[in-house]
């Protein structure tokens, strides 16, 4: 079994920047295809971030995210991160990360998730 642990959340006004990480508990390089970045907000359902494959320079992105977000790798550390910039009220919600075994933007085809981690935006 593979532990995912996200940090790096909290509180930030509106235009303001957050990083959040992912630091897997054993190697997800070579094993799984991509890890993801997903969110959810209090009564809506989970919707994909972004995405980044770990064998490869493919990054996926939301419409909503992109150009303000940006996910990259550290093999060697085994940890995903998320650049979080121009944050509006509307990107609150839990964060989480994923392992995903094949290229996939579903929730339907995770493999591990986080826990999450808390992202509230202020107006």
């Amino acid at each position: 079994q593979v532990q995912l642990v996200e940090s790096g959340g909290g509180l930030v006004q509106a235009g303001g920047s957050l990083r959040l990480s992912c630091a897997a508990s054993e190697r997800t390089f070579s094993t799984y295809a991509m890890m993801n970045w997903f969110r959810q907000a209090p009564g809506k359902e989970r919707e994909f971030v972004a995405g980044a494959s770990w064998s490869g320079v493919r990054t996926y992105y939301a419409d909503s995210v992109k150009g303000r977000f940006t996910i990259s790798r550290d093999s060697a550390k085994n940890t995903v991160y998320l650049q979080m910039n121009s944050l509006k009220p509307e990107d609150t919600a839990v964060y989480y990360c994923a392992a995903v075994s094949s290229i996939t933007t579903r929730t339907s085809g995770v493999d591990y998730w986080g826990k999450g981690t808390l992202v509230t935006v202020s107006s």
